[in-house]
């Protein structure tokens, strides 16, 4: 068994990790790298905010366990994706890790502001970009939801992709 166990044993019901990026290059990068690392969860891709926004509103697909999120996109780019998911009750507690080229503290502190869970710069060569996403794959092994506190209350919890 590998030393790094993946987003499947913290995700049982193997909930996809959903990919916000338009670079196919980095796009198979990441889909390399969960393999490399024995991560079972599907990958799905989108190459825009709003593409990412029509597949999370979609009553038909999986609620992913994660958004890894490019900032620099056409149409919509990752600020503007961000922040309308974070305002949305239902997408709230879905952990969304930045995964972008942005070095700026301006990138940086607006997506900080605006909810993102975790902040990575794309390390150039795949060795530094396997061990960053080792880091985010046991983070999220051993990280706890706020989706879990909701629903051990004992109000009635809102609907969440989460949940």
């Amino acid at each position: 068994m590998s030393v790094y166990w993946g987003f499947h044993l913290r995700m049982r019901d193997l909930k996809p990790v959903l990919l916000l990026e338009d670079d196919s290059v980095d796009a198979m990068t990441v889909k390399r790298a969960l393999k490399d690392l024995d991560v079972k969860n599907p990958l799905v891709n989108v190459f825009n905010g709003e593409q990412a926004l029509e597949y999370l509103q979609n009553s038909d697909n999986a609620e992913p366990c994660v958004i890894l999120l490019d900032l620099n996109m056409p149409k919509m780019n990752g600020i503007e994706f961000l922040k309308i998911a974070k305002s949305d009750p239902r997408l709230k507690c879905v952990p969304v890790v930045a995964l972008t080229t942005s070095k700026t503290d301006k990138d940086k502190l607006e997506c900080f502001d605006n909810g993102v869970a975790g902040y990575i710069v794309k390390p150039v060569d795949y060795n530094g970009f396997l061990d960053a996403m080792k880091i985010l794959n046991l983070y999220w092994t051993l990280s706890e939801s706020s989706c879990n506190l909701v629903e051990k209350q004992d109000v009635e919890p809102q609907k969440t992709v989460c949940s």
